[in-house]
């Protein structure tokens, strides 16, 4: 059999690997649930060995699903998501808080404890702040990195190394300390532009001057799908492959998202031309690749190379949109789960059919309940419900369940609006992520958004993504362009239909009246 990749995608709950062929196919496929620690709304943690467990779970998984003997894969990456793992000199988890027989090392990309310190950072008004809008979030690394050193001086103390999650899986993996220029970029404010490069006076400003010596971080960061060498011999043992397997450098689940569904055109970039990515989940990101940078309201970045080399990337996004839904299913007493949403997605078509445009008429939505990323850049943005009454059955959880899902299309109307006044035209919108198994949610953005929704034929978009960068350090393509354009899948476009996005217009301009009322609200003093 001709060489294999491996990809492993670890989202918020659960760790994904993925057998793939050199062309891009799927050969076989295995997800493992990973713990997550809730305290309250804003603290969001998880043990990093439980995700390298769960990792090494999925590859063995994926492995037999494939029918594929180790020696056969000849690459592996990771995609992560961005979450932030503390390790001392000798590399041993710094556990935040240890319960349930887990060290809790690692502050999950959702956690938002440090919105003060985000705050400060904001504050300075420092040029760092051009790629984040001039906002900086407390999902970002920095404000956590600055709750860390005042709120935990004793685990500050003994720090050695500070990973973003992907850069953590490519250390377990092959024992170097290199860093992918997609992670250090986009979170850490490492600089993406011309001179690449830490902003030692933003650092000192925000009190991290020593940083990049707590943190084991290097001066320089490695491309997406660049080699960063073998699977070690203990590693390899831990995935059931084999030291011969070269490891790539990773990146953040979402560009690994976008990445499968627009690194195709690659070959020509002009085709990126008035096309976005919807890598939509847990929480949902809109991304464009460019060869000039692209600016719009409340964007992250652009960014230089961090995906694919050469181009820009920018990224519009809601912090809550999978997580919302299954927010207002735990409201009701119920468990959130696969079946759950199948339930209500099922009943909701009854109650349209039923009931026409009347269904849920006099519910409005806003889905900000974990704050505004795009286009408002504001973190403390809390949600909107107006038209509730009392009722506690489960038609009623359906039509919030519903208006919940209206808004959270609405919110990525928002977002291609800001995009488009930026001065780049969004024509399709290729989607990537859990929300293409929930038919509610495809069905809305074709409707509600009026672009051409492109829904993938790979599938798992993340994984291949991921795979394109393993191939490409794996040398079974001459570079991760070339990776991408070679393992491209075909696309199925969906087009928008004139007459439901104009039956939506009224409730989107209800959606942007309650947006002014609660910037009034705020401002009552």
């Amino acid at each position: 059999m001709a060489p294999l990749v491996c990809a492993v995608d670890v989202g918020t709950t659960s760790a994904r690997a993925a057998i793939l062929d050199s062309k891009g196919r799927l050969l076989g496929r295995v997800d493992h649930a990973i713990a997550i620690r809730r305290v309250g709304p804003d603290i969001a943690e998880h043990a990093s060995e439980d995700i390298w467990h769960a990792v090494c779970h999925a590859v063995h998984g994926a492995r037999a699903a494939a029918g594929a003997r180790p020696e056969e894969i000849a690459g592996i990456a990771f995609d992560a998501t961005c979450s932030l793992v503390i390790r001392d000199g000798e590399g041993e988890p710094l556990a935040l808080s240890s319960s349930e027989g887990q060290d809790w090392d690692t502050i999950a990309w959702l956690d938002h404890r440090a919105q003060a310190e985000a705050a400060e950072c904001s504050a300075t008004g420092h040029a760092v702040l051009d790629t984040a809008s001039g906002v900086m979030s407390p999902e970002m690394q920095i404000p956590k990195l600055m709750w860390l050193k005042r709120n935990r001086p004793d685990i500050w103390a003994k720090t050695g190394h500070l990973f973003d999650l992907a850069d953590f899986l490519t250390w377990k993996a092959t024992g170097g300390t290199e860093r992918s220029h997609c992670t250090l970029a986009c979170k850490w404010t490492f600089n993406a532009g011309s001179e690449p490069g830490w902003n030692t006076g933003f650092l000192d400003a925000v009190g991290l001057s020593d940083l990049l010596e707590r943190g084991g971080l290097p001066e320089w960061t490695r491309p997406v799908g660049s080699d960063l060498g073998p699977l070690t011999v203990e590693a390899a043992e831990a995935l059931g492959l084999t030291p011969q397997c070269r490891v790539a450098a990773g990146m953040i689940d979402a560009y690994a998202g976008a990445l499968g569904v627009l690194g195709g055109y690659a070959g020509n970039p002009a085709e990126l031309s008035g096309r976005a990515a919807l890598v939509a989940g847990t929480s949902s990101c809109v991304m464009l690749f460019s060869p000039e940078p692209a600016r719009f309201a409340g964007a992250w970045g652009p960014y230089h190379g961090v995906a694919l080399p050469d181009l820009w990337a920018s990224e519009g996004g809601q912090s809550a949109t999978g997580a919302l839904l299954d927010h207002v299913i735990r409201w009701h007493g119920a468990e959130p789960n696969a079946a759950t949403h199948g339930r209500i997605v099922a009943r909701i078509a009854e109650l349209r059919a039923a009931e026409g445009e009347e269904f849920a008429a006099g519910l409005h939505v806003l889905p900000d309940f974990h704050g505004n990323r795009s286009p408002h850049a504001d973190p403390r943005a809390l949600g909107v419900i107006s038209g509730l009454a009392l009722d506690t059955s489960f038609d009623g959880l359906c039509r919030l369940y519903w208006r919940m899902a209206v808004a959270i299309a609405y919110g990525v109307r928002q977002i291609v609006e800001a995009i488009r006044e930026g001065g780049h035209p969004v024509e399709r919108l290729h989607l990537a992520g859990g929300h293409l198994r929930n038919q509610l949610l495809t069905d809305l953005y074709t409707s509600a958004i009026g672009c051409t929704l492109v829904e993938p034929a790979a599938e798992d978009a993340m994984l291949l993504g991921t795979g394109m960068a393993a191939a490409a350090a794996a040398g079974l393509h001459p570079g991760l362009p070339a990776a991408a354009v070679a393992m491209r899948q075909g696309e199925i476009e969906h087009q928008p239909d004139p007459a439901a996005f104009a039956r939506f217009d009224r409730d989107y301009r209800i959606f942007l009246e309650m947006q002014r009322h609660r910037q009034a609200l705020e401002a009552i003093v």
